[in-house]
């Protein structure tokens, strides 16, 4: 992990992954009194950032390890984002996704190609299931987060924003295992040092902010929240980095994290899923200061279903 790791990914992703939208809004400078710009990583290539981390990844491996496979864990977007790299690249991939995981999410994995085998809605499940793949068939596994290599390709999102926009005072970013925040925090403070870089976690998966209080990692226990991308743990790796370089991690209801997708949806015109709206929803309830400042904030995602919506609008047909 680092700024020159963040460049290089960057040059590698270009061309491959979506240049995303930055996308402002007028109402909600006057309702916060800041100047807010969205990096809309809801248009990445599978509806999340976790794509320019996953390709970057698989480029970097090496002929023998393509030709072995890959394998890694997922609720969803970190699933998507490799298949489809994997299938960009020829290279077979196994995703252990956890029974509960969004079906939308496990069509969308399975349609990218990937073998998908399901586990327990636990960590200790999750990697357990893919410990005993990765020594069944010799797989090389690539983590949604505890990689550098993903942690570099997924700083790119706010390398792009910074890029485009310039300095800024502030980067928010939704907090699950860490990867994304760590990542725009290399590129923030390469970038626009004395930025400051928040995270946002959902109250009912606050394992993070707990984590920092107690000095030492607090495992989530795959927490009720509507948010699912954010159900993780930290690692050592993205704990140890969080603590050096995140000058602030808060929590979200979800009640807010509701009327942030609202706020989104209806006024922006733009599907965001709940993990991608935390980092909105810490403005809106105002657990981030922000008056007066110049304001980035990753929409980290725009996965969600849709089927029950649509189910309603076929039962008012006559």
């Amino acid at each position: 992990m680092s700024f020159q790791g963040i460049e290089d990914a960057f040059q590698r992703i270009n061309g491959v992954a979506n240049k995303t939208p930055v996308m402002t809004s007028r109402t909600l400078n006057l309702i916060v009194n800041a100047e807010v710009y969205f990096k809309c990583e809801n248009f990445q290539r599978v509806g999340a950032f976790k794509f320019r981390g996953a390709y970057n990844s698989l480029s970097l491996l090496s002929e023998e390890e393509r030709k072995r496979g890959v394998i890694t864990h997922s609720s969803g977007n970190h699933a998507q984002a490799l298949a489809l790299a994997a299938s960009i690249l020829g290279i077979q991939v196994t995703i252990v996704m956890p029974k509960g995981a969004p079906i939308a999410k496990i069509d969308a994995t399975k349609g990218y190609g990937a073998k998908v085998v399901f586990c327990d809605n636990n960590l200790e499940s999750r990697v357990q299931a893919t410990e005993e793949l990765i020594k069944k068939n010799n797989l090389i596994l690539v983590h949604p987060f505890d990689n550098d290599n993903i942690i570099n390709g997924a700083g790119t999102a706010a390398y792009e924003l910074i890029k485009e926009i310039g300095v800024l005072d502030i980067i928010i970013t939704p907090l699950g295992g860490g990867g994304l925040l760590s990542g725009a925090a290399i590129a923030t403070k390469g970038l626009c040092s004395d930025a400051q870089v928040i995270g946002v976690e959902p109250s009912l998966a606050d394992d993070a902010l707990r984590s920092l209080k107690a000095g030492y990692i607090i495992p989530s226990k795959y927490p009720n929240t509507i948010a699912d991308g954010l159900r993780t743990s930290l690692s050592e790796k993205t704990f140890t980095f969080i603590q050096k370089y995140v000058d602030q991690v808060v929590t979200v209801s979800e009640m807010e994290i509701i009327e942030a997708m609202s706020f989104l949806w209806e006024r922006m015109k733009i599907i965001v899923e709940p993990s991608g709206a935390v980092s909105l929803a810490a403005i809106l309830s105002k657990k981030v200061s922000v008056e007066n400042k110049k304001i980035g904030l990753i929409l980290s995602g725009g996965n969600i279903d849709l089927e029950p919506f649509f189910q309603l609008l076929k039962k008012k047909i006559v």
